[in-house]
């Protein structure tokens, strides 16, 4: 069992930039793969970037170059660095304990309760 806990989600200007945090506890966190999806009402989750415990990562196309993934083992956190933000990455945020195998990132049925972050002038 692990739990997941998100934080640092608000609004925020076109352009501006926000840090999510995802605290874990239950399993030895150092272990784990980690993941950030968001979602908005009426689509699917959507995996936004994932890393494995011995720090490879991966990173999907569509917010390449703007977020970046991080971890800090010794505080059992995630971190979600979203940079040049755009209104449509409105969503509610979540991070996920999940498998990294192959270099691809399977996600576990972990997750946290979510972050709403909003783009909005």
């Amino acid at each position: 069992q692990v739990n997941l806990i998100e934080s640092g989600g608000g609004l925020v200007q076109p352009g501006g930039s926000l840090r999510l945090s995802c605290a874990a506890s239950g399993r030895i966190f150092s272990r784990n793969a980690m993941a950030w999806y968001r979602q908005v009402p009426g689509k699917e989750r959507e995996l936004l970037a994932a890393m494995s415990s011995d720090g490879s990562e991966l990173t999907v196309d569509s917010v390449k170059g703007r977020f970046t993934i991080s971890r800090d083992n010794a505080k059992n956190t995630a971190y979600l660095q979203m940079n040049s933000l755009k209104p449509e990455d409105t969503a509610v945020y979540y991070c996920n304990s999940g498998i990294w195998l192959n270099g691809r990132y399977y996600s576990q049925n972990f997750w946290g309760q979510g972050t709403q972050v909003t783009v909005s002038s």
